[in-house]
């Protein structure tokens, strides 16, 4: 089936009809102060954690679940395989130590691999209220929605320095899209 779009038509492989975005990996530093970051301040939800005992590290798997989506499976396994079918969660991968090493950095330079990474978004009601909160939270801003070539969108950081663009559909649209 092709897809279409402005600058001409692509065509599908056959056999992507039911692949689903599932996850993008961000590495952490500390997942607690993270996790309260993603899940206390962006209202995400902690769908499952997985620690690799062996090669000294955790995953968190982050994201908006909505009553779609089903209950979160209890069970290890069943929870598991529901982690994988979700659409667009964050996988917070943690190496073990880092949290208490002061020579840690971090990742979000750009000068560690990935190399390449820009931003997340998440899309919001109403971004100037949003801003509000995260202001309230001592969240450091990139920008805010008043700033910029770009008005009614945000850029704040998390607690390692990725940033995240806050957004609101029905703006973004009018800006882009006059």
């Amino acid at each position: 089936m092709p897809n279409v779009y402005d600058e001409g038509e692509i065509t599908e492989l056959a056999g992507t009809e039911e692949f689903v975005f599932n996850q993008t990996m961000l590495r952490v530093k500390n997942p607690e102060v993270s996790l309260q970051f993603y899940c206390g301040l962006l209202g995400m939800s902690l769908v499952k954690k997985m620690d690799f005992n062996s090669m000294a590290f955790s995953l968190y798997f982050v994201g908006y679940i909505r009553p779609d989506d089903g209950p979160i499976p209890i069970e290890s396994k069943e929870r598991t395989a529901y982690t994988f079918r979700q659409k667009g969660l964050l996988e917070l991968t943690h190496n073990w130590g880092t949290e208490v090493d002061s020579n840690f950095t971090g990742y979000h330079s750009g000068n560690d691999d990935p190399r390449g990474f820009g931003h997340i978004g998440i899309s919001v009601p109403n971004v100037e209220s949003a801003c509000k909160v995260f202001a309230t939270a001592n969240v450091n801003f990139v920008k805010r929605p008043n700033e910029g070539s770009m008005p009614g969108l945000a850029f704040i950081q998390d607690p390692d320095g990725y940033w995240v663009e806050i957004l609101n559909a029905d703006s973004l649209a009018e800006l882009v899209e006059p």
